[in-house]
């Protein structure tokens, strides 16, 4: 969380029909497709709609063509794409939100081999004939999605492939559809399918198998009835309340204390009901040279999320950084399906780099009441102590992603040093890991302030609202203790700002301006004793 975005800049080549090559100087995320569009060659040559559209990159055994939203990170430095465009569609997708591409290594690309494999070579795979006449379709997808909705997404190939599986052109080894594209890097694949299967019926067995697979799996043997039971409970909650988990946060969930207590208190329909419609305040920051983020709204049009997102703009020492910083702030970013978010530029207002804050105010539209329309309500309101029985749970977006919720526990002061060691048990043997975080801890200037706990929430979740089991907010989750032996940029515990530290803060920032002191007050003391104590001090 900790770790900041080099500034997007990098540069790529394209051509046409004809043999000259124009230079893309890309300086903010966005699809292969936007990137190129603005080329006035582009405009002369291109006649056709996006979906016509063929881009080439490579050549020889190494040629194959990528969709028009292609991600122009996943483009390597000065690396030429051949642009065309097809009398036919070759390409239905929805192209993807410039604002939503990630860094590289968000993503795993690999490749489809347009003949089919076995029981595949007659089975059309492809919306268009015409990709044939090319060797390897480019396929890219998110880390942690599978290979189905890698191949959905990407608007090329039919939508009734059913079960298939991938088999790697090289070694042989098989990937089914229902596994994930973590691991398919750069690898060359051909579609197969099952002999006479009910595909249907097959593509669900296989997911329920594979699911049910990578629950059991479990280095201690004698523990494997009670860890099932547990993981039950935990894809059993997680159904419930729409929370997304994978195996890995299955497993971290299960390290954290008071498993039951959390399991029982977040499985309760009405506190589920009401994080749920406090979610909606979350929204994913993003923008040029910020590291993408979390925030949520904190009343009217301000954001509150994390200044280390702005570190790029902090270490350049401006004095107007601030006013130059474009900042998008989106909202219902729920699916990847992008259908419903609400995008709404900001600017930075205020911020302490001390406690790692900082406060968006939104720009309103030409339609001002539309963007208060698009904005959910504040969480200022809702501010209060860290709970004293500890249960908590943080809503974000993390990996740059959807929105994801991490019911957890606060770890107590002097129990973190037991808590490292816990997390880290697989691991004795790196004695001088578990020191050097055990020091770093003890040494942190904040430890007194800052709230523990152990969360799956990494990058792109800093500026999350940490919640308590009754839907107050309580910290601003900010970081977390990380180690790169022996597993480079996992944390080992994370933590959060208290809001009431931050809202004091903000109070001796804002106190010289009348009107905007009055309007936290109106927004913020109503109901909240725990508020109004601080405000009645100024």
């Amino acid at each position: 969380i900790l770790q900041m975005f080099e500034p997007h800049e990098h540069q790529f080549r394209v051509k046409f029909s004809s043999d000259e090559i124009y230079t893309i100087d890309c300086v903010q995320p966005c699809t292969v497709l936007e990137a190129i569009k603005p080329l006035k060659k582009f405009k002369k040559m291109v006649k056709g709609a996006d979906g016509n559209v063929i881009i080439q990159m490579g050549t020889g055994d190494d040629e194959s063509i990528v969709p028009t939203h292609f991600p122009c990170s996943c483009v390597g430095d000065h690396e030429v794409l051949t642009i065309s465009c097809k009398a036919e569609k070759v390409e239905s997708a929805q192209v993807q939100d410039s604002k939503i591409v990630h860094p590289r290594d968000a993503y795993s690309v690999f490749y489809i081999d347009t003949k089919g494999g076995l029981n595949a070579k007659k089975k059309k795979l492809f919306k268009s004939g015409t990709l044939k006449q090319f060797r390897y379709l480019c396929v890219y997808g998110e880390k942690g999605i599978t290979v189905a909705e890698a191949l959905k997404r990407d608007g090329r190939f039919t939508d009734d492939l059913g079960y298939f599986e991938l088999v790697n052109i090289n070694d042989k080894c098989k990937t089914e559809c229902t596994d994930r594209i973590d691991n398919l890097e750069n690898k060359k694949f051909q579609i197969c399918l099952p002999r006479g299967a009910n595909t249907e019926a097959k593509e669900l067995n296989q997911q329920a198998d594979h699911v049910q697979l990578k629950q059991q799996k479990r280095k201690q043997a004698t523990n494997n009835a009670q860890r099932k039971t547990e993981i039950r409970l935990i894809l059993n909650v997680a159904q419930r309340t729409g929370i997304s988990l994978k195996r890995e946060e299955t497993l971290k969930i299960l390290r954290k204390d008071n498993f039951g207590k959390i399991q029982q208190s977040f499985s309760e329909i009405h506190k589920v009901r009401l994080l749920l419609e406090l979610s909606e305040s979350v929204c994913f920051i993003t923008g040029s040279f910020i590291k993408q983020g979390t925030g949520f709204v904190l009343f009217d049009n301000y954001v509150l999320t994390n200044a280390h997102l702005f570190k790029y703009y902090i270490d350049s020492k401006l004095p107007n950084w601030h006013e130059i910083a474009n900042v998008t702030v989106v909202f219902n970013f729920e699916t990847q399906e992008f259908k419903e978010m609400n995008k709404i530029n900001a600017k930075v207002f205020v911020g302490d780099a001390e406690l790692d804050y900082i406060i968006l105010k939104l720009e309103k539209t030409e339609a001002p009441l539309e963007t208060e329309s698009q904005v959910p309500p504040g969480l200022l309101k809702r501010f209060g102590p860290v709970p004293l029985d500890g249960e908590a749970c943080v809503v974000g977006h993390p990996g740059e992603g959807v929105k994801k919720m991490d019911p957890t526990c606060v770890i107590e002061k002097d129990k973190r040093e037991e808590a490292v060691n816990k997390n880290l048990e697989d691991y004795k043997e790196y004695f001088i890991t578990l020191y050097a975080i055990n020091q770093a801890i003890k040494n942190d200037p904040y430890k007194d302030i800052r709230v523990t706990y152990n969360s799956f929430m990494y990058h792109g979740s800093s500026g999350s609202p940490v919640f308590d089991a009754y839907g107050q907010v309580f910290g601003l989750h900010t970081g977390g203790f990380f180690y790169d032996d022996p597993k480079p940029n996992h944390s080992v515990i994370e933590f959060s700002f208290p809001l009431l530290t931050i809202f004091k803060n903000f109070l001796d920032i804002i106190k010289g301006d009348e009107d905007m002191v009055g309007r936290v007050e109106e927004c913020s003391t109503v109901s909240n004793g725990d508020l109004l104590s601080i405000y009645c001090v100024y």
